[in-house]
């Protein structure tokens, strides 16, 4: 099953259980999304629960957090996550804080749908990868899926929290096939995915380039060195215990994410574990981020600004070698 299809499902399985659940966005209904996303359910359930949007970023994020706020479910597309900045006021200002606000009284059970990141050359203004900037905020739940399985099952459980969800969803993995989906699994949580069992480094990471970091992983095997990856999944609440486990294991640790490294939020995670598993660790802790510019326009350039497989292996044998 592909990256889109597995969100898909999940939206469908969701909306025939609840009728509160609800879509939102542009293009969402009879085009079915930019990424075809939302392909087919305009026809199951109709235009009252899919409903296109105008261009309008800051009044869908706001009709969707006063309706979450009355009892409905919406799950809102952004086109782009870049285009997200036209809603920071509703999303940030009131859907992050009314439960906080109204003592208790409103909750937002909302999910902003992101499709963002780089891959697929669509320049600057359409391929930035913004998480850090919810992950810094109060009240706000931010997911990040890597494969089908948690597509879909991380997608049902965004819609049934009472808290907002930011979903960011990278747009270069929906047309790529994964494992089948085990639609009897379950949720598991918001925990970390120990991806591959290691020994001797410990490489921390989410979204896509979780599978990024796989290939670094299995080519680093090639030069003797045993290196366990860790996909957050979620980059809040984050699974610090998943990572302090497998470094207590490893004694090396590596972040890895296409945020701008500058302030992203492996940071985080990286200053964390060096005052918490100070003593644990063998070595400095690694961050391999995009550079702090514009992504620009062609593959090999997109190339030189964002982590590959080729400079996260590169890291690791350094940060292995130590």
């Amino acid at each position: 099953m592909k990256f889109a299809e597995a969100i898909r499902a999940a939206l469908d399985h969701e909306m025939a259980e609840d009728p509160s659940v609800v879509l939102m966005g542009e293009e969402v209904g009879a085009l079915g999304g930019v990424f075809t996303v939302t392909k087919g359910l305009i026809d199951k359930y109709g235009p009252e629960r899919v409903m296109d949007s105008p261009i309008a970023e800051g009044a869908l994020a706001g009709f969707a957090a006063g309706a979450a706020t009355e009892g409905m479910r919406p799950v809102v597309e952004i086109m782009f996550s870049d285009f997200v900045m036209l809603a920071m006021d509703q999303l940030i200002n009131f859907a992050a804080k009314i439960h906080y606000m109204s003592n208790g009284q409103f909750s937002v059970p909302a999910v902003v749908r992101l499709p963002g990141g780089a891959g697929t050359n669509h320049g600057p203004q359409h391929s930035q990868a913004l998480e850090s900037w919810f992950a810094q905020t109060p009240g706000l739940v931010v997911a990040m899926p890597s494969t089908p399985s948690d597509a879909y099952w991380m997608m049902r459980e965004s819609i049934r929290l009472d808290d907002p969800v930011m979903f960011f969803e990278n747009k270069n993995l929906y047309f790529t096939a994964g494992e089948d989906v085990d639609f009897t699994e379950g949720p598991r949580g918001m925990r970390a995915a120990v991806r591959r069992e290691g020994a001797d480094l410990t490489v921390v990471s989410a979204g896509r380039m979780s599978g990024m970091c796989l290939e670094a992983a299995a080519t680093l095997e090639e030069s003797g060195y045993s290196c366990e990856v860790v996909d957050m999944r979620y980059l809040w609440p984050l699974d610090l215990e998943t990572v302090a486990a497998s470094v207590k294991k490893t004694s090396k640790l590596a972040v890895v994410y296409e945020a701008v490294q500058y302030g992203g939020w492996g940071s985080e995670i990286a200053a964390w574990a060096a005052r918490e598993l100070f003593t644990d660790l063998d070595g400095p802790v690694h961050r391999v981020g995009a550079h702090r510019v514009p992504i620009p326009v062609g593959v090999s350039l997109e190339e030189a600004v964002i982590p590959t497989p080729a400079t996260i292996h590169a890291s690791l044998l350094e940060l292995a070698k130590f």
